[in-house]
């Protein structure tokens, strides 16, 4: 490299070299059409994608097309919710942090019930399903940088799996059944639970760590990759099933929330973007977890 460009390049302002670093994403739906709590993106067999709060506190949106959102229903009362996930039965499921539930939506009725509650638990954040709809739910305290861990059976039965732990966020279940992966946002941690025939984690082992950032909601890919959303980062890490580090996506804002896999077929990454209050999206190599597990269950979602 010739002297002066060399120089040239010390001196550029960091912002602009930061700009020219290549981004992998585009927007889907963009910025303020979501609040800043956008969270739980989740994508039905009709290819139709929902986050939570659309234009307001307490609301989940639609989302049909690039660019195209509106209004799937407004939860009762002061109910806020983060995390959501279909169950076989083709319901969606919402973690609300607000009362300590997991809400579930007749995606036919749009009637809204209690699906589980839980008095002990501090604010329900993510949540996964397994292919036998048993619910995990990670459930941090932000004031102590605390948290814990349930399993919620398909009758919405709530058992504590542990207390006591960092601030346990994202949530997903591998892409073989065999195990749980929780991450804890502040301490930049990923483990792994084994999980029993009855879908209880067991025997937790540290898969991952990150020097640096927070972490939010993670998701499965059909080869068992683990792709996680890295808060303050600006990208998407994508952990292979030995928890080596694959590679990182970036993303046009520094804080995605989650993400979710759509598309015709499962390789379309969806990103909720917290501050920016959008929904960014890129193409992956593999289909995801989710979209195969819809394809399995029985009953598909009303559009």
């Amino acid at each position: 490299m010739h002297s002066l460009i060399r120089i040239a390049l010390a001196l550029m302002p960091f912002s602009l070299c930061a700009q020219q670093q290549a981004i992998d994403s585009l927007d889907y739906i963009t910025d303020g059409v979501f609040t800043k709590g956008v969270e739980g993106p989740v994508v039905d067999n009709n290819g139709v994608l929902y986050a939570v709060n659309f234009a307001e506190q307490g609301t989940i949106g639609k989302v049909t097309a690039a660019g195209q959102a509106e209004l799937l229903v407004k939860l009762p009362g002061d109910s806020v919710g983060n995390g959501l996930r279909f169950n076989s039965n083709g319901q969606l499921l919402v973690a609300d942090y607000v009362n300590h539930n997991v809400l579930a939506v007749d995606m036919h009725s749009l009637q809204v019930s209690v699906f589980a509650h839980e008095p002990a638990m501090h604010q329900p954040n993510d949540i996964a399903i397994s292919a036998t709809d048993v619910v995990y739910a990670s459930d941090p305290n932000w004031a102590d940088n605390s948290g814990q861990l349930w399993a919620i059976s398909p009758q919405g039965q709530v058992t504590l799996v542990e207390k006591g732990m960092g601030t346990t966020n994202g949530v997903e279940v591998s892409t073989d059944e065999q195990y749980l992966y929780v991450n804890e946002s502040v301490q930049r941690k990923v483990w792994r639970y084994k999980l029993d025939a009855e879908g209880m984690p067991k025997d937790k082992t540290l898969f991952h760590q990150f020097d640096d950032h927070g972490l939010d909601g993670m998701r499965c890919d059909t080869q068992g990759n683990l792709y996680i959303a890295r808060y303050g980062a600006g990208t998407v890490a994508v952990l292979s099933p030995a928890g080596e580090l694959l590679r990182e996506y970036r993303l046009k804002g520094q804080h995605p929330t989650n993400v979710a896999f759509g598309g015709d077929d499962g390789r379309t990454l969806f990103v909720t973007m917290q501050q920016r209050g959008a929904i960014e999206t890129f193409r992956v190599e593999h289909p995801g977890r989710a979209h195969m597990l819809q394809q399995q269950f029985s009953h598909q979602p009303a559009p």
